[in-house]
């Protein structure tokens, strides 16, 4: 990539950033080894997490600093009285002054890509919206896509819930990916996806056009949200959906509303009440920390006015054309036509190009001052 060339106000803010950040670090570590943390599975995991997510960016920032010392001293060599020694350290001057811009560069890369969210799991929801059967055929598939997708970067996935249609679709699926850099590479996929094809059941060749929105959620500790069960209604009734062992025999559905927010989730997919419960709890806590987030990043305005990744599920961010075999993202104008692996799985030539684009978008904003440090 191109040389970083802030200007010194910008360079000093983030350095004095990085600053901060170390001392987080230093204060982690500190936490990790305090025997009440260690007791307390839910925050020691969390700590742990972030913690690895700030260990490659303040190593770097350590190496920076080490180097920028040494370049000081090089530099008051190099303008001292003893000209064979000037000339000396003036190399060193040179190699340190090429390596710290080195460091410096990498630093800025880091910090725009690995942020706190990148590292987190993810909850993602998938529902058909125009389109009707086409629409949850649809659903499927782009289920389908992210769980092989998901099997290649060695993830797993847990289905939270499904309301599936008798024809194979899905009006709506609820489900989990959990491993390394899961968010980072998913947090993207937030929007509409439109399809276009041939549906099995036109019996004139007609192409049809059918839609789903996609969300996807940061997965929340129980640590980082207040929930608090006074502020939630819960409600029991029967499940329901197409055929199935259980549909109408017990009230073992669960429907959860969080009262300050609206926020309403429903889950059916267990036989077990308690299960469905745990479940719709998990989803909710995932909710409620998108939805703060998102208003927190709303009154700070940052990277979100500019970011790829903003999580408007109303902008639609896809289309698969199946004629034509081709993908287009339309948020970097990116066509591939090679639609037939994408929705197979092989989503790194669409994913690669996303994460590319924004790492610079974010670099950008964060020299420019846009980006709240």
């Amino acid at each position: 990539m191109p040389r970083i060339n802030p200007d010194d106000a910008a360079r000093q803010k983030f350095l004095d950033r990085l600053a901060e950040v170390e001392g987080r670090y230093v204060d982690l570590e500190t936490r990790m080894s305090d025997p009440a943390t260690i007791g307390n599975s839910a925050l020691f995991t969390r700590l742990v997490k972030e913690h690895g997510s700030l260990s490659r960016v303040i190593e770097t920032y350590r190496a920076f600093k080490k180097a920028d010392d040494s370049l000081t001293g090089a530099r008051e060599l190099a303008e001292g009285d003893d000209p064979e020694m000037a000339e000396m350290a003036q190399v060193e001057v040179d190699e340190l002054s090429a390596r710290t811009d080195d460091l410096f560069d990498k630093l800025i890369l880091l910090f725009a890509t690995e942020d706190e969210e990148a590292n987190r799991d993810v909850i993602i929801e998938i529902r058909a919206g125009t389109g009707g059967d086409e629409a949850a055929l649809f659903a499927a598939d782009l289920f389908g896509m992210y769980r092989r997708y998901s099997e290649t970067q060695g993830w797993t996935v847990e289905i939270m819930d499904a309301s599936p249609t008798e024809i194979g679709g899905y009006r709506e699926i609820i489900f989990a990916v959990a491993g390394d850099s899961v968010h980072k590479k998913l947090r993207y996929e937030s929007g509409g996806h439109r399809v276009q094809r041939v549906p099995a059941t036109e019996t004139q060749g007609r192409i049809h056009t059918s839609a789903c929105t996609i969300a996807v959620l940061p997965e929340a500790e129980e640590v980082e949200v207040d929930l608090k069960m006074e502020d939630i209604r819960m409600d029991f009734y029967r499940a329901g959906g197409p055929g199935g062992q259980k549909v109408n025999k017990t009230s073992s559905a669960v429907r959860l509303t969080h009262i300050p927010t609206g926020i309403v989730v429903a889950i059916q997919d267990e036989k077990s009440q308690h299960k469905n419960r745990a479940k719709a709890l998990r989803i909710l806590r995932s909710r409620l920390y998108d939805h703060y987030k998102q208003e927190a990043d709303s009154k700070r305005r940052d990277m979100r006015s500019t970011q790829i990744g903003s999580g408007d599920r109303s902008q639609r961010i896809r289309t698969y054309n199946f004629p034509q075999n081709r993908v287009t993202d339309h948020r970097i104008n990116l066509t591939s036509y090679h639609l037939d692996r994408v929705i197979l799985g092989e989503l790194s030539e669409i994913i690669e190009p996303l994460l590319e684009f924004d790492s610079q978008e974010r670099i950008k904003a964060l020299l420019s001052g846009d980006l709240a440090l």
